[in-house]
């Protein structure tokens, strides 16, 4: 049965927002001449610097049981403890208007998270203990700059019970053991898939690129198109008035890169959809967008930088050569070239420097790994276009004619990520997709039932 929306009858808005740190209210950065995507522009010291405010408990909710979720029950303690957690640690302030997006997101946490505790107690061997529950307190502080203590204190200031906060702390963390042990060996990619998305990278090396945030919003999980569209709004408001875009990410996205705070990394000019797109041409460094629609939801973007793909192409090549000098007969340019098309589709990158050495005429060399704008011009093309593993066509230049092996091909450059970075990034893609579906199955299966 499927869940429907809970009118929360919220008596009072305002949340008095108190500091440990600090007493004076976040002000907004100025913002410079925008284009039609730009909100306005984010402060860069707000990713790393929490508006330590923790807000107190005053919105009231109709006491009692609100949804049983399989005969288990949610009740509004539980749902108003869910949203403070949800307030302090995105640091958006509440409001009238952004209340019932805090309370849908609390209560599609909760439901996710009943529905967890009870596929987890299949798992009897699965037992989550205080120390990697503390572990994880201590590094939620340290994201946040402060002290466990201090953290805690905040937390308490806000109205939220440490107990509650630790419970749900040790089921998010026997959630992700439970997903990495069932679905890790589905989740893995081949060599193969890794190369091609490298591959895919090299041929994107000259495409304007942009470093972004994102955050994602799923229709069908905020009450609709037009909810959702208005839920973002909200956000943009609250982030261009100081919540930090990681903080809001890691309690509002539903993309997978809610995880990492919203960390969308290098995005390539064509691989977004349309609307992104166009967001993507008109944002400068440091805007945040307006909400954009697309397909199934609505997202926010934060461009962190932008670069015109000034990436270096690296190649490793392999070259057989006939030497036939500038005053070479064309006879003899054609006999060398016949001869080594005879040989072409017998060699390899393997194989080629051993077949120069055991044939007279033939000179071998291995030409490394170069920047392709640093050969010479009859290679570059080879370079740029040919498939890895391939050999050219004989080519011609003032020394010889030449076979020409494309052994390997990267991008170049201090960002550029390495074999096993991609594999580790589509890995856990993959688990973040199975790990989705897992939860959307039990919820399917499961009785939701509003009170």
């Amino acid at each position: 049965m499927g869940l429907k929306r809970i009118s929360m009858g919220v008596a009072a808005a305002a949340l008095v927002a108190g500091s440990a740190a600090s007493q004076t209210a976040p002000v907004p950065v100025p913002a410079p001449a925008q284009g039609p995507a730009a909100a306005g522009t984010l402060d860069p010291a707000a990713e790393s610097a929490a508006r330590a405010a923790a807000p107190a408990s005053e919105f009231k909710l109709a006491e009692g049981i609100l949804v049983t979720v399989n005969d288990e029950v949610i009740t509004s303690f539980d749902l108003r403890q869910r949203m403070l957690s949800i307030i302090a640690m995105s640091q958006v302030q509440p409001t009238q208007e952004n209340l019932p997006q805090i309370q849908r997101q609390a209560l599609n946490a909760l439901i996710e998270e009943h529905l967890q505790r009870q596929e987890l107690r299949n798992y009897k061997d699965l037992v989550i203990n205080d120390e990697e529950v503390d572990q994880e307190i201590a590094d939620m502080a340290q994201g946040s700059g402060v002290s466990v203590a201090n953290f805690l204190a905040f937390l308490e200031q806000g109205g939220i019970r440490i107990s509650t906060l630790r419970e749900q702390i040790r089921t998010e963390i026997a959630w992700r053991a439970l997903v990495g042990g069932r679905f890790n060996s589905r989740a893995k990619v081949s060599r193969s898939q890794v190369e091609q998305t490298l591959r895919q990278m090299t041929e994107a090396a000259s495409k304007p690129q942009y470093l972004i945030g994102e955050i994602y919003l799923e229709s069908s999980k905020h009450g609709g198109a037009q909810a959702t569209y208005d839920g973002a709004q909200q956000l943009v408001a609250q982030m261009i008035q100081g919540a930090p875009f990681q903080n809001v990410a890691q309690q509002f996205s539903d993309a997978p890169s809610a995880v990492r705070g919203g960390d969308a990394g290098w995005v390539v000019q064509g691989t977004v959809p349309a609307p992104l797109q166009e967001a993507l041409d008109q944002l400068q460094a440091g805007q945040l967008s307006r909400p954009i629609v697309v397909d199934g939801g609505v997202y926010i973007v934060y461009m962190r930088d932008k670069r015109a793909g000034a990436a270096t192409n690296l190649v490793q090549m392999k070259q057989i050569m006939v030497e036939t000098p500038d005053g070479a007969t064309p006879d003899q340019i054609a006999a060398a070239t016949s001869r080594l098309e005879a040989i072409r589709g017998q060699i390899t990158c393997d194989s080629m420097l051993a077949r120069a050495t055991s044939e007279q005429g033939l000179l071998g060399s291995d030409l490394g790994e170069s920047d392709i704008d640093d050969l010479a011009p009859q290679f570059q093309q080879i370079a740029r276009s040919a498939e890895v593993g391939s050999i050219s066509a004989p080519v011609r230049t003032p020394l010889g004619v030449h076979l020409l092996a494309v052994c390997g091909r990267r991008v170049g450059g201090p960002d550029v990520p390495t074999f096993q970075q991609v594999e580790n990034r589509l890995q856990n893609q993959n688990l973040a997709m199975l790990a989705r579906r897992y939860i959307r199955d039990l919820r399917a299966d499961a009785l939701i039932e509003q009170k």
